[in-house]
């Protein structure tokens, strides 16, 4: 099945349908390609591309590798930037990215960011703190671990952090130590539950190779996930994937990839696991390496985008021809996904057959006024993306 089919395949998933009907190709159909892109300096000329209306700007620049953003109390933005320990930082953004001041420095590549009570919780790779912050000064306190992870150093990195509407629970999403392994530690490829000081450890989803966006629906108790899937199956297995999350659920890594199929590489088989595999709900491109998602609440955007999500996705490394390194719009309505999966930015990658990318996007940040921030870890930037309905009116 080629992507394009996956493509046209998508409206059944988001409606439900998909259960075991969608034909994906057979193991091995193609080679496994290993075509990592080439990160380029932004080239003279080159603009990003969005529907009629938005327009996207430089936030700031000059990072080492951003990634992950939250919004502060007074307007101010959290910036994670991941690089290796000890030499990660966390930045708060003001006057609209004119300003950045380091808040938290010598940290082992930090990734997620959240706020709980007059906490600020940063997740690295090897650790999950807090720290007493204050919005005013926008300073932060010394670091006092709630979550420690040494032993996960390698494998996929990213680790993000979710409060309950109540505050009374902490989950965190933690991917495999490698592409498909047995063994891994139970909190590995999985969302984990915790109380907000680290203690009550609980598996809240499991077989999830790499969950790495995590956020609740708006006004819900529902927790969806962004997840990238295994790779060496060829150009189109397997489709990443976006799904609301199953207490207790398994998503079938490493033993099947969604639903019910088998991983023939996997030699000791479990077919109790494979047998209660969880369909997740939209199927996304193959390696399109999905990373942030954000559902849209606010009112800057057009009607049609309120309550949908956003994605990013990183782009590919693992197809012969390359794709992602966009963002993405999935519809919803009532809740669920409704409509087929449709470009939203797209412009860092020249085409599938060109090498070189000039932008890869991370993560999804909703300013109080609608418009919306991209973190480009390619780039070494911060986007601005915003609708300009006037500009619209006069086309």
């Amino acid at each position: 099945m080629t992507v394009s089919m996956i493509k046209s395949a998508m409206f059944l998933v988001c409606s439900a349908a998909f259960a075991q009907s969608l034909k994906l190709p057979a193991p091995y159909a193609t080679p496994s390609a290993s075509n990592g892109a080439k990160i380029i300096p932004r080239p003279t000329g080159a603009e990003l591309k969005l529907p009629t209306g938005f327009v996207a700007e430089e936030y700031a620049v000059g990072f080492g590798r951003p990634r992950f953003m939250a919004a502060g109390p007074h307007g101010e933005v959290l910036l994670s930037d991941m690089l290796p320990g000890p030499d990660g930082v966390v930045y708060v953004l003001t006057n609209g990215g004119k300003d950045r001041k380091k808040l938290i420095e010598g940290l082992d590549r930090p990734y997620g960011l959240a706020f709980w009570k007059d906490y600020l919780y940063v997740a690295e790779t090897t650790s999950v703190k807090r720290y007493k912050y204050d919005g005013k000064a926008m300073t932060a306190g010394a670091g006092e671990e709630v979550v420690a992870m040494k032993e996960f150093g390698k494998g996929h990195i990213t680790r993000t952090v979710l409060f309950s509407a109540k505050g009374d629970k902490m989950y965190v999403a933690v991917g495999s130590s490698g592409n498909l392994v047995l063994g891994d530690p139970p909190m590995r490829a999985a969302i984990n539950r915790f109380n907000p000081d680290g203690t009550g450890h609980e598996i809240y989803a499991s077989g999830i190779r790499n969950p790495v966006g995590l956020r609740f629906y708006p006004g819900s108790r529902t927790i969806w996930t962004s997840a990238e899937e295994r790779d060496a199956l060829g150009d189109d297995l397997v489709p990443d994937y976006f799904t609301h999350v199953q207490e207790g659920g398994f998503y079938g890594w490493p033993y099947s990839y969604l639903g019910k199929n088998e991983d023939p590489r996997i030699t000791d088989k479990r077919p109790d696991l494979v047998a209660k595999a969880i369909v997740p709900d939209v199927i996304l491109e193959p390696h399109c390496a999905v990373l942030d998602f954000i559902f849209y609440t606010g009112k800057q955007f057009p009607a049609e985008y309120r309550g949908g999500a956003f994605l990013a996705n990183h782009g590919s490394s693992n197809r012969a021809k390359r794709l992602g390194y966009s963002i993405t719009f999935v519809p919803f309505q009532n809740g669920k996904p409704s409509g087929p999966t449709r470009d939203f930015v797209t412009g860092w990658m020249a085409g599938p057959d060109d090498r070189e990318v000039w932008g890869r996007p991370v993560g999804l940040l909703q300013l109080p006024d609608g418009s919306l921030l991209i973190s480009d870890d390619g780039g070494k930037a911060v986007w601005h993306v915003a609708y300009d309905a006037k500009s619209t009116a006069k086309r």
